[in-house]
């Protein structure tokens, strides 16, 4: 079985065959420039390659209402030549083959349920923190999407004392995102996080911002497992950091059988950072399941 799949970013769009078993056998990557200029070579890629479905994973915010005049659209996003655009509809046109379509987060989420660090669970949150902040939630074995979709980088997080960098999100300062994504850290020391390994002030506000999402979490939607992705997190020296502050933060509050062990419950994603485009062959595979 041949499924196409296609991971949208702001940066790059990943094209990628994969198989019923999460195993990708071809991969290339495309500039993400304009629609015009982009989107012929992500076709061109796809058109010889016999795939059964599509799956596309993509940046946004996008409508994922299939009941939706929009559905399948990037809507509204600071990419402004991608604004308003039917990234789904050319994909049908072009390939006739069943698609499925969900945001580059739930993506990597449902990448990690089928072949990553979540398995054979009913209820995850996953993180992404990287040039931007987003997140997934898996709940009852189902993703959830609402009226859109969760935004949960853009959730405001509390100042930590002494902090008083105003946040770099454009629309609300000291969200998650403003405080915690990559540009927050070149913007607020001056240097990308990989050069500030050695700087504890740097991680003690980042596990702590971090650490709040997950406690917010873990109150709201109970999730068995956190998964945290994206570049930032490739910083492995924040994982013992964010699970002493949630425990802090928790104060005693929950007490079960996940929260004992925050090693197992607070954990980085498990597919070698290819959840994103293995979920998209999942979103692939879902679609041909549906017809």
């Amino acid at each position: 079985m041949k499924i196409g799949a296609l991971e949208a970013g702001g940066t790059k769009m990943v094209c990628a065959i994969g198989d019923e078993n999460g195993q990708i056998l071809d991969q290339i990557s495309v500039p993400t420039t304009t629609p015009d200029e982009t989107m012929p070579k992500i076709i061109e890629y796809f058109k010889d390659k016999n795939i059964e479905a599509l799956g596309i994973a993509s940046f946004g915010p996008v409508d994922v209402n299939k009941n939706s005049p929009t559905y399948g659209f990037i809507v509204k996003t600071p990419k402004l030549a991608w604004a308003n655009y039917n990234i789904v509809g050319v994909m049908r046109q072009a390939m006739n083959v069943p698609i499925g379509f969900d945001t580059d987060v739930n993506g990597s989420l449902l990448g990690e349920v089928t072949w990553g660090a979540a398995q054979g669970l009913t209820d995850v949150a996953y993180i992404t923190i990287g040039t931007g902040v987003g997140g997934g939630i898996l709940s009852g074995g189902k993703v959830v999407h609402g009226m859109l979709h969760p935004e949960m980088g853009h959730v405001k997080v509390i100042p930590v004392p002494g902090d008083t960098y105003a946040g770099k999100c454009p629309f609300h300062g000291n969200c998650l995102e403003g405080m915690a994504a990559g540009p927050a850290i070149r913007d607020r020391w001056g240097a990308p996080g990989h050069e500030l390994v050695d700087k504890p002030e740097v991680w003690y506000y980042e596990s702590d911002y971090i650490a709040q999402a997950v406690v917010m979490l873990i109150l709201t939607v109970s999730p068995q497992r956190v998964i945290l992705g994206g570049g930032v997190m490739h910083q492995l020296h924040l994982f013992p950091l964010i699970r002493r502050k949630v425990a802090e933060k928790l104060n005693g509050y929950l007490e079960t059988r996940e929260l004992a062990d925050l090693d197992s419950y607070i954990v980085p994603a498990g597919c070698n950072d290819d959840q994103g485009i293995m979920g998209a062959v999942k979103l692939g595979l879902d679609a041909l399941a549906e017809g």
